[in-house]
Order: structure tokens, then C-alpha cells, then sequence
């Protein structure tokens, strides 16, 4: 038996029970408790100094989740628009995309899927880089770093 809740919402979250009579020892039942929490976005301020590598961590609070086994895709926003950098499918080389924001040659994914961003340049300063990792089908973590550039 198992039961299957459709339009999930945090009002679902409780304790839920499935008992049934069997013959001859009685009713079995069993219990689990359901947590649903909010899909929620993590937000960060990355300082770097102008000309200096930045490099931003993907989901900074998930140590021991192995980011490399979940698609995820890294955006830049800037002025209310959003522009792709790079996607990453599992155990996949990282694709990077067209764009005119940012040069090709100064984006690149670390280790862990962070973005690496060399050299740091004037115009990044108040960008807005998100991390996407889809890590169920209908469920997506997000990280956004926005970048404070600073001369000397």
C-alpha cells in the first residue's frame, strides 16, 4: 500500500498512519512523520577586490550531498534579466553558453560547481549569480550570490 499526495504544500506536513486488520494476529499499523518545507532560495554577498579571482559556491550550506550527481545550471542577472552560463548534467563535461554579458574565457566551473570568475571586473559589481541544482524532478535547490567589486 502507499499513499500519494499530489500538490504538495507545507500545510501537508504532520503525521500520517496506515493500519490494516490482518488475520489472525490483529491490527498492524504504521507510522511516519512528513516534513514539507518551503522551497526557498539562499541569498549571499560575495566581496572581491577588482582584477582578483571570485569563486562562488553553488549551495553553500550542502556539504554532504554530492553536487555532481544532479543537473544544475548557473545564471547571471543583471537589470531584471536572466542569462544563462553554464549547465551541468551528471558525470558530463559542463556546457557553457553564448552570452554577451560576460567573456567566455573569464567563466569557468571549479570544484564542487562553483563558479570561478577571473579577472574580476567593474562591470560585475551588483550581479547576481544563481546556482540551480535539480535534485528530484519537480524540485529545485537555488543559491544566488550577489558581487560587491571593490578597487584598490
Amino acid at each position: 500500500w502507499a499513499l500519494h499526495l499530489k500538490n504538495v504544500t507545507v500545510s501537508l506536513s504532520g503525521q500520517y498512519e496506515c493500519s490494516f486488520a490482518t488475520y489472525p494476529f490483529g491490527t498492524k499499523a504504521a507510522k511516519i512523520q512528513l516534513i514539507v518545507k518551503a522551497e526557498e532560495e539562499q541569498h549571499y554577498v560575495k566581496e572581491v577586490w577588482l582584477n582578483q579571482t571570485l569563486e562562488i559556491p553553488c549551495l553553500e550550506d550542502t556539504t554532504s550531498e554530492n553536487l555532481s550527481n544532479y543537473p544544475l545550471k548557473w545564471l547571471v542577472g543583471e537589470n531584471g534579466r536572466k542569462e544563462e552560463l553554464v549547465t551541468k548534467e551528471p558525470f558530463c563535461p559542463a556546457v557553457y553558453r553564448n552570452r554577451s554579458t560576460l567573456d567566455r574565457q573569464r567563466v569557468h566551473l571549479g570544484l564542487n560547481n562553483s563558479l570561478k570568475i577571473f579577472p574580476t571586473k567593474i562591470v560585475d559589481d551588483g550581479r547576481v549569480f544563481s546556482c540551480h541544482v535539480l535534485y528530484h524532478p519537480e524540485r529545485v535547490r537555488k543559491s544566488s550570490t550577489t558581487v560587491r567589486v571593490f578597487g584598490k
